[in-house]
Formats: structure tokens, sequence, C-alpha cells
């Protein structure tokens, strides 16, 4: 009360400063009103120098939300809406700059064309569909009457605008459609890759009879292979990052917020004499079901409040297996012919080996018999990290859910018993079986989430805001130690990337590491995840790799570069001794893949071979009964014999020319606007200054 009493007090102060922002965003509501207030630019980025303003870009992200509301029945969910103002972004870019490019090309787009499209003989889908009827029929008398009715004045304008932003698009289409070339040499070398078929004969010189251990690859010989490859190792600038991030989750205070409310439901469910579902219908973020669960689908505090609870009681609210928190109405517990237990282990499998192992479980089971704690000893002993930390608990299992000696010495095993060491694969376990059930439970339920309230994402911002400010001036790990948070460190990355490994997409993030030095401390900023503040831990400038550093990397480089020399010369040099006769290889190395390919061409794969494109380049370029050269493939060297080649049909290619050349036009076509659209991307100047409102 003596809250409200003083938000009344304060109510004719709020009104007239509410007021006065009011009429000060009146007068400057085209002009700078984010400067006025706090020296902020009301525009959101520019592009090659034309700015975007707050309204534009806000405008535009209205619409789109709009527009996918109607298409799809829903909004935008709270944690997508940053990816979905950058996909608008990048379509406001895209817009402005084919704006940009229809008005230096000197497209233009006349009112007369624009009225010719809207009334001509086919409209416009998008105008015409709301004047067909239920047989299809377009009803041209009405599409004109609401046409030329004032009252659609406005919705016509926006027709017209749409109509000829559209317009505009098809005339850029067709300008660089008109600019699709196709040679002669194209059209036959398409021909001839679907109408030339081959067989030959071959002989494959496999890199892999060249194992590394024959190969004796030095440090000298890496050396000499980084000094020749400098292209293989340049690298761009790069940048690692040391992050703190501060994750969008629920909070303790969260969590109790949904039990207290479902606590509260479920005191006005049990004095109202309603059906539990109406209460489900209003409360519930799940439809209303009625279920029937096993032990192994609800938690232990809800089954043993179902044990101690009579049939029609209101039990819970217990956390759900699937998340946030239940409240059941609990119609009925009915036998089952599946038996459940529940059982805890202590798993010994680090003493080295089975000997070792069995000693130490059986002197950690006497001290189990002896009376010590059988939670504590599993929390110290046990090696498997997921019970351990549980005291070793389980949780329920059914009849052949673990492997065969635990799931045998379980359901065998008196509840409270503590059985001696029983072997498995995974080691020794010392199984303690701590309830049997063979019920299931009848349930009508209330389920409610655990989500992150609004006061919990500002208190992991202003916590975030603290340890940048503390990071910046104190030391980041430092700081980091101090508050207990755990530092994670970035992949690499450069200026180009589209995201930083282990952190996300953040254009402002990547921008900042390059902006900055050495151990520099971010801002805070907000990723789909949660709250990121960063250090530059790393900065590589433009160049080679150390060779030092990458000396693993090369090595097999090197490996098979030289598997490579040693099969060409071994291909060299059983030719030289068959005498090129490809028959006779198999007789002098035994070792060698000697086979026919069978009927092939460029897009098919190769029986045995695959698809090998310089195999299949060099058939191509060879004439039958011709024997190649050793050829480089993607296994080794080969050597091919050409057997047999469909011979090249200049009446069939002559037939075929118009389909070739359309088919080669669509190839083109359908990429020509999405690459042009990427190159002048590429070279445009944008600046992106969104940060600066919605803080990322």
């Amino acid at each position: 009360m003596a809250m409200m009493a003083k938000m009344r007090s304060l109510a004719p102060a709020f009104i007239i400063t509410v007021g006065a922002l009011f009429v000060l965003f009146m007068v400057i509501s085209d002009s700078n009103v984010l400067e006025a207030l706090g020296g902020k630019t009301n525009y959101v980025g520019s592009i090659n120098g034309v700015e975007v303003s707050y309204q534009e870009f806000q405008g535009a992200v209205e619409r789109q939300r709009e527009t996918q509301k109607q298409q799809t029945g829903n909004d935008i969910p709270e944690e997508q809406f940053d990816q979905f103002r950058d996909q608008v972004w990048e379509s406001l870019v895209t817009e402005k700059l084919i704006e940009e490019e229809v008005q230096r090309l000197g497209i233009t787009v006349s009112d007369e064309e624009v009225k010719d499209i809207i009334l001509g003989e086919d409209p416009p889908a998008f105008l015409k569909q709301n004047f067909i009827d239920s047989l299809g029929r377009f009803n041209r008398e009405m599409y004109e009457e609401a046409i030329f009715n004032p009252q659609n004045e406005q919705i016509l304008l926006q027709a017209e605008e749409f109509v000829k932003q559209s317009r505009y698009r098809e005339k850029l289409q067709s300008l660089l459609e008109a600019g699709i070339t196709i040679g002669e040499d194209e059209l036959k070398r398409k021909f001839i890759a679907q109408n030339t078929y081959m067989d030959a004969q071959y002989a494959l010189f496999a890199n892999i009879l060249f194992p590394d251990s024959v190969l004796n690859i030095t440090e000298d010989d890496m050396r000499k292979y980084y000094d020749d490859n400098p292209d293989k190792f340049k690298i761009n600038a790069q940048r690692k990052l040391k992050y703190v991030i501060f994750k969008n989750e629920p909070s303790h205070a969260d969590s109790m917020l949904v039990i207290k409310n479902l606590e509260n439901v479920k005191q006005i469910a049990e004095n109202d004499t309603s059906d539990f579902k109406y209460f489900v219908d209003i409360y519930s973020e799940a439809p209303y079901s009625v279920d029937t669960f096993s032990v192994n689908q609800l938690s232990n505090d809800a089954i043993k409040a179902f044990k101690n609870a009579n049939k029609g009681a209101i039990v819970g609210p217990f956390p759900a297996k699937t998340g946030g928190f239940d409240l059941y109405h609990l119609l009925n517990a009915i036998p089952s012919n599946e038996k459940f237990v529940r059982a805890s282990h202590i798993l010994i499998s680090q003493m080295g080996d089975d000997e070792a192992n069995l000693a130490e479980a059986n002197r950690i089971y006497q001290e189990l018999i002896n009376g010590a704690n059988f939670s504590e000893m599993a929390m110290e002993y046990s090696k498997d990290p997921g019970s351990a930390k549980n005291g070793g608990d389980l949780g329920w299992f059914g009849k052949g859910m673990m492997v065969k000696e635990f799931d045998e010495a379980s359901f065998t095993g008196k509840v409270g018993e503590i059985q001696k060491p029983v072997k498995t694969s995974f080691g020794y376990h010392i199984i303690l079986v701590t309830d049997v059930s063979t019920s299931k439970y009848i349930v009508e339920r209330i389920l409610n989430a655990v989500n992150e309230s609004a006061t919990t994402r500002d208190e992991k911002f202003n916590a975030a805001n603290d340890f940048a400010y503390l990071a910046q001036n104190n030391g980041f790990e430092k700081e980091a130690e101090l508050m207990n948070y755990t530092i994670q460190e970035s992949g690499n990355f450069n200026l180009k990337s589209a995201s930083i490994p282990g952190i996300g997409a953040n254009k402002r993030l990547i921008n900042f590491a390059f902006d900055n030095s050495l151990n520099s401390v971010s801002e805070v900023h907000k990723m789909p995840t949660g709250y990121v503040v960063a250090q530059v831990s790393e900065v590589i400038s433009d160049g080679l790799e150390k060779f030092e550093d990458i000396q693993a990397k090369i090595r097999p480089m090197v490996v098979i570069e030289r598997q490579f020399e040693k099969a060409q010369q071994l291909a060299l040099e059983d030719m030289k001794k068959a005498d090129n006769d490809l028959n006779k290889i198999k007789q002098i190395d035994s070792r060698i893949q000697v086979g026919n390919t069978g009927r092939f061409n460029s897009t098919t794969s190769i029986p045995q071979i695959g698809k090998d494109n310089a195999f299949i380049f060099t058939a191509l370029n060879m004439k039958v009964g011709e024997t190649s050269e050793p050829v480089k493939g993607l296994r080794g060297y080969f050597i091919i014999k050409l057997t047999e080649k469909t011979p090249f049909d200049s009446t069939a290619f002559q037939a075929q020319i118009a389909t070739l050349r359309n088919s080669l036009y669509q190839e083109k076509k359908s990429t020509a606007l999405s690459t042009w659209i990427a190159e002048i991307k590429d070279k445009a100047d944008i600046e992106d200054k969104r940060y600066m409102f919605y803080g990322y």
C-alpha cells in the first residue's frame, strides 16, 4: 500500500514529464530527437553515405513482422527477434543498393506503365486474388469498381508503389540477362559431356602402396614444403577472444515464482467443485490430456507423493521430466506388468587392471558393510560422473535398460541390501537397490514452464555490465576469478567471418576485436544465448602461419605429396618394364589394381574409381586405342587406355543446339541477379549502427 501511495504522489510529475517529452518529440521528430535527448544519432546506419533513420528501419521491421504473422499465424518469438532484425537489415540494404543501381543505370518506370499493369488483361495476382469466385473466375467488373473507388485511394497508392518496385526489378533482371553470353565452345562442351560415352582399361598405382612409415619424412622435408608452397599457409589477420557469457536461463527466483503460482492454483482447485480440466484449460501450458505414467517418467518427489496420496488428491508442484513444474490430479494407481527398480551404484574402474579394480571394490564394499555412508562413498570413489554427483543414484529404470550383469543384479537384489561387486564391461559395480515399483499412475496435470523473466534478464545485463567495467579497470582474468565466472576462448576468426567460433554471429563484436589492441575488454554484447563480455586474447597479423605452430598440419601434406611422387615413379617404371602394355602390369607388380571401367560419361561414377574428374577429362581428350601418360587422380596415378568412345555427332549437335543454349541460359539466369547483388554488396560502404538502439 505504501508503494501505491508513493506512485500516486509521483503521478502528476510523471504526467508533466511525459507530456514535455512528447511535445519535444513532436517538435524535433523529423530531425535528431535522440541527439537532443542524449547525444545519440537518430540513424541506425548508412548505405553508400545515405543514412537510414531509426523510424525507417523500425517501420520495415514492423511491416515484415506483420507479413510473417499473416503468412504463418504466429508472431516472431522474442528469442529470435535479434536474428529477425538482422534479416530485415540485410533486406533493406539490398533494396537500397538496387534503388541506387537502378538510378545509375537510368532504368525508369512511368506512371503509364504502372497503370497498364494494374488495368491490363492479367492484373498482378496480389491485386486480383480477392476478386476470384469459388469456381476460380476473375470478376473484372468488381475489380475495376474497387480500383476506381475513391475510398480505396490509399490502398491503390500502396499497390502502385509495389507494382513500380516490382517493375524496376524486372527491368534490372532483363538488363542483367541481356549480358549473358553463351559461346560455341560452351555448347560443344555441354553436348560432349552429355552425349559422349567411353570405355577404358586402366591401372591404378595407388598412394596407399606407400604408407607413412616407409617415407621417412624429416623436419627438413616439411620446411622445404613450407618454403615451396607459401600460398597454402597464407593467413588474413585473425583474432581470438576470451569471453564470459551470462546465459539466458531462468533464475532460482523464476522457478520459485512458477512454484508459488502453482501452489496458489492448487489451493484454489482444492476448494473448488470444478473439474480439474477446468483448471488445466486455464493455467496449463500443455493441452488437457489424461496420462498414464510409469515411475521412470516421473520425478522422485512425485512418486513419493503418489505412493502416500489418496485417489483424487492434488499433488505437487514437482519438477517435470521435460522441464518446468507439474501439478498433478491423481485419478488412480494401477498395477503394471512391468517392474521398475531404483538403484545406486559405485563404479570402480580406475586402478589400472582387473585384479586391482576388484581389490578396491572389495575394500569399499567392506567399508559399506561396516556402516560407511553409501552416498558419500559414491561421491568420493565412483568413476561414473553422471551418478557420482548424485551419491550414486541412477534413478528408476526398467528391465533390459542396463547391461546384462548389472540388470540381473538390480532386479534380483533386495531393497536396502548392498550387493557384492558385480563385474561388467565398464568395471566393478557395488549396487544398492533403493526402491521397487510395479505401479502406474493415471493423472491429469497442469504444466508450467520456467522462463527467464525480464527481471532476471535485467539482473544478467547488470552483472555483465558490472563485470565489463571492473575487467576494463582491474583486469579480465582477475575479476573473472574473483567473481567465479568461467572464462572460455573462441577459435580464430577474421574480419569477414560470419560468426565467432564458440560465440556466434555478432558483427559488432568482430569489429571490436579488430579495432582494439591485445587484452582490450569489450562492452556488453547481446547474443541469442545471453550477454557476452570479451577480451582480445590473440592478435594475428596478415602473413604466413608460423612453421613451428603447424608442423602437425604440414606433415600429412608432405606425406601425400611424397606418395603421389612415388606412385608416379612406379607407374613410369612398371609401364617401361611392360612395354606400355597394361595387360602385363599385373605380372610385373601384383599390387597394382588393373581393370576395365565399363561404359561411363562425364556425369557418371566409374565402378572401383568413383567420380574422378582428372580421369574423365583425360579420357574425353584421348583417341580410341591411345594409352595415356601417368594421370594424377584422387587416389594415386592412373594409366588409361581408351577402348571405346562415342564419336562426335555434328548432326545431333546441331539438332540439340537450341535446347543446349536454353539450358545454359537458364543456369546462368538463375544466378545472375544474386551474383550481381553479392558483388555490389561487397563493394558497398555499409555502416551498421543498430547496436546503439538495440544493444547488440
